[in-house]
């Protein structure tokens, strides 16, 4: 070998090396940023899946809940008074320290005893023990995130009721365990009440929605142009605008939506069905190129053995081409659906960023949906919300992860090499 060649091959390994090194650099620079995020979000987010109950044994006195108008007693301040009896202290006559009693403990407890005395009045005159969540911040003061060195000028507990706090924990009266409410309950004004059941029904309703419409109209569609529509100027049109709404931003989907929808064909606003049909929109494009792919990955052999035995043309697709192609085409649509599922801006366009404290009624309803709710929450005032904001994008996240797991898998299980 010469010198020149040597020093050439010499160059050429350096090169190789070199880009190996940076290959590895952006790999090692990709998962740093995505553990960071992801730490990030679970150092906010885990905790909210413990909460603190408070376990309080309260007088339902007579003079303070009148009998005939349970629905117009407040309930909020005989549990104060539980508290502050608990704490051997009685309340001033300008209701100061019921205020502070009323700011630790959730409204929940005062909600329980009405349910209680509506389902047994004899209740009236009796004590009874309710067990509820703590207030919000309470709730983080228990959890470390409100802190008594902080200026109390700075914090939403003052000292007096800090002391409290310490109080009811040392006396066992305060429990930790797991946040079931978060997963059983919908939206809520007051964060320890906040929920996402409501959001996931809501998601769930909008993905059948955009399932029903979006699936077999794009693999129709893909059938169509890759089997049977004539190769001319007016397909290739076709093929080139499907392409290019794959690229189009999602916002301008939720326009779509919001005009066509909405303002002429008069569908609900913020309503299930409304954003089904604009994801549908926006997956369509995805699932057909998906699927035209997958047919085309099926050999040609597979259709001239199906014509050469007698089958027709449909016959040669439908029995034969298209469950070749399915595993390709099941892909495609799972990962579609599990980037509708994401979206948010299409869904604030039509209207889907109200508040919902309840469950949908039906797909006409208004509904909030995953995303839309971490949006809402984030940008709340209150503290405890932010904490429920990444606990939410915990559980989208693990939502999206196992509908693109589910199709790594049915792609690995039902995939055909040729």
């Amino acid at each position: 070998m010469t010198d020149i060649a040597a020093a050439r091959l010499k160059k050429r390994h350096a090169a190789e090396t070199r880009f190996r090194v940076y290959g590895r650099t952006a790999i090692i620079i990709a998962l740093s940023f995505l553990a960071l995020l992801m730490g990030r979000i679970g150092m906010q987010g885990y905790s909210t899946f413990t909460t603190n109950t408070v376990s309080l044994s309260v007088y339902l006195d007579p003079a303070r809940i009148d009998a005939g108008d349970l629905e117009g007693s407040n309930f909020d301040y005989v549990v104060a008074l539980a508290l502050l009896k608990k704490m051997g202290e009685t309340d001033d006559d300008y209701g100061t320290n019921a205020s502070e009693a009323m700011d630790l403990v959730s409204r929940d407890l005062g909600f329980q005893i009405l349910n209680r005395l509506k389902a047994e009045p004899g209740l009236l005159g009796k004590t009874i023990t309710v067990t509820g969540p703590m207030k919000a911040n309470a709730d983080l003061y228990y959890k470390g995130q409100l802190k008594r060195e902080t200026a109390q000028a700075d914090r939403r507990l003052n000292n007096h009721q800090l002391d409290w706090l310490d109080r009811l924990k040392a006396d066992g009266d305060v429990k930790s365990g797991f946040n079931v409410a978060f997963f059983t309950h919908a939206d809520s004004t007051e964060p320890e009440q906040a929920g996402i059941l409501g959001a996931v029904m809501g998601s769930a309703m909008m993905l059948l929605v955009t399932a029903l419409i979006a699936v077999p109209m794009g693999v129709l569609a893909a059938v169509w142009l890759e089997e049977f529509a004539p190769k001319n100027r007016w397909t290739d049109i076709i093929e080139v605008n499907i392409n290019n709404l794959a690229a189009v931003p999602s916002i301008v989907y939720g326009l779509l939506g919001l005009a066509v929808f909405i303002n002429w064909l008069g569908a609900p606003r913020g309503a299930p069905l409304t954003g089904g049909m604009v994801l549908a929109l926006m997956a369509l494009p995805t699932i057909i190129i998906a699927t035209r792919s997958a047919l085309k990955a099926v050999p040609p052999s597979i259709r001239e053995a199906a014509l050469g035995v007698g089958a027709s043309r449909t016959q040669t697709v439908f029995h034969h081409v298209l469950p070749q192609a399915m595993p390709g085409v099941m892909t495609g649509t799972i990962l579609s659906l599990a980037h509708a599922l994401g979206e948010t801006a299409p869904l604030l366009m039509i209207g889907m960023i109200a508040f919902n404290p309840g469950i949908p009624e039906g797909f006409t309803s208004s509904a909030s949906v995953l995303p839309v709710q971490v949006f809402i929450w984030e940008n709340a005032s209150e503290r405890a919300f932010h904490e429920r904001t990444a606990a939410a994008i915990i559980v989208l996240l693990v939502f999206m992860i196992a509908m693109n797991a589910a199709a790594v898998i049915l792609r690995r299980r039902f995939e055909r090499r040729w």
